[in-house]
Order: C-alpha cells, then structure tokens, then sequence
C-alpha cells in the first residue's frame, strides 16, 4: 500500500521508507498513517515481536508531530493488545530509541513492541545509569525548557 508521504522518502535511502513503497515486509497491520511487522529475521527478541512505525518520515520523537505520535501510539496499543489475545503474552515491553548517542538504529521513529511472559526476564532496561553530570537542578532546567515550547 503506497503513501504519498513515504513515496517522497524513496530518494532519502531509509530503510522503513524503503519497506512503505515496496510492501516488502511481514505485515501485521497496514493503516492509513502508520504500519506495523515483524523485524528481520534474527533481530527478534520474542516470538510476535513487531516494529510499529509511522507512513510519515521523522527521525524520532523528538521531531515527530502530534499527529504522527497519536497515530502511531494508538496502532503500537492494538498491536500489543492483539499479542495478549493471540500469543498469550501477559505484558508488552515498548522500546523506543530517539537521537544521537540513543542506541537509535534506524533514523526513523519506531517503536519495538515485545510480548512478555511470566518466566521472562526483563532485561531491557539500560544496564547502568548515565554518569553525565549537569550544572544547576534538573527538575527547573527541564521545567524552564517545557514552559519556553508553549
């Protein structure tokens, strides 16, 4: 299924743009702003775990729109309800990697929606904590940089 918003990314040479004009992927639901599908074979970190990605091209969440984060939240939700119906998972881990020096593999947004399992271990979370050190409190530097984007 062709979109006019990713049939302008063929010339950009992302690869899930690549995905949206050749329908070469396994698909698992196709909607009018955002697609989900198994990753490649060899990259899955549990049976059914799929990748949830936006028909609109942006980097990450930190230069998606509103509207591409709504739709493709609201697809990751159904994919995750559907692994709980389907594969019996009893949770879902959503793993999402935005910007440089974030482990991002992929310059498009994508979120991994993983089903879990009792018996699985919850490995996913980073190993250690950031040793970066930043001058002044955290809490008013965010609270500063929140208010200045209304």
């Amino acid at each position: 299924m062709n979109h006019p918003l990713t049939s302008m990314m063929v010339g950009v040479q992302c690869v899930f743009c690549h995905l949206l004009v050749t329908g070469d992927a396994q698909w698992i639901a196709q909607e009018p702003d955002a697609v989900a599908f198994l990753p490649l074979a060899g990259s899955t970190l549990a049976p059914g775990h799929a990748l949830v990605v936006p028909r609109r091209h942006c980097v990450g969440v930190l230069d998606a729109d509103a509207a591409t984060l709504a739709a493709t939240m609201r697809l990751v939700q159904r994919v995750g309800r559907a692994m709980t119906a389907a594969l019996n998972a009893t949770g879902v881990v959503l793993l999402n990697a935005s910007g440089p020096h974030s482990g991002q593999s992929v310059p498009h947004l994508h979120i991994h929606v993983v089903p879990r399992w009792p018996n699985d271990p919850a490995t996913m979370w980073p190993a250690e904590p950031s040793h970066h050190v930043l001058p002044g409190d955290v809490r008013r530097l965010l609270a500063d940089a929140f208010a200045e984007q209304h």
